[in-house]
């Protein structure tokens, strides 16, 4: 056989439907899932260019979520678990948002870090400053970190503003 009859003989091979190199969808999104907890649109966006069909992957996350390996609720308390000890409500609830949640189960878990707001923003202040601010300028600095973080203006008024300190509000 001639080298270029091989070339084409592979070629034509190549050309026809073929199955899936590797693990098959279900496979990949349960090796995701044994991991972390993921939200059905963070899911779809990693397995979408291992799917041959949109409506195949579809079926898969709809049939993860009924066989509950699939959880947006269970990511969302992830998520909260990981972040709330960092950041501020603000800051979560926008992530969530990012993360296609529904409405509802946003507001459940807002609700739920507005609890802890005041106590975790004052132990966050406490372990990067541990000193009220000296000046305006010191003022300035910590109020932006704490807004960085996703703590509300108010919230932080009332933090800064119940230390004793010598900067104009």
């Amino acid at each position: 056989m001639h080298r270029d009859d091989e070339f084409e003989t592979l070629s034509d091979a190549d050309s026809g439907p073929s199955p899936r190199p590797g693990p098959s969808l279900k496979a990949r999104a349960i090796g995701f899932l044994s991991r972390r907890e993921y939200s059905r649109r963070e899911l779809q966006r990693k397995l979408a260019p291992h799917a041959q069909d949109p409506d195949e992957l579809d079926a898969l996350l709809d049939t993860l979520e009924r066989e509950n390996w699939l959880s947006n609720e269970r990511f969302a308390q992830s998520l909260l678990n990981r972040r709330a000890p960092r950041q501020g409500t603000q800051r979560i609830v926008q992530e969530l948002r990012q993360h296609g949640l529904s409405d509802s189960v946003i507001q459940d878990m807002e609700h739920r870090l507005q609890d802890t707001e005041q106590q975790r923003a004052s132990l966050i202040w406490e372990k990067k400053f541990g000193r009220p601010p000296q000046d305006a300028k010191d003022y300035a600095r910590q109020f932006r970190f704490m807004a960085s973080r996703g703590f509300s203006t108010e919230l932080i008024r009332r933090l800064l503003g119940r230390v004793p300190h010598g900067a104009d509000q």
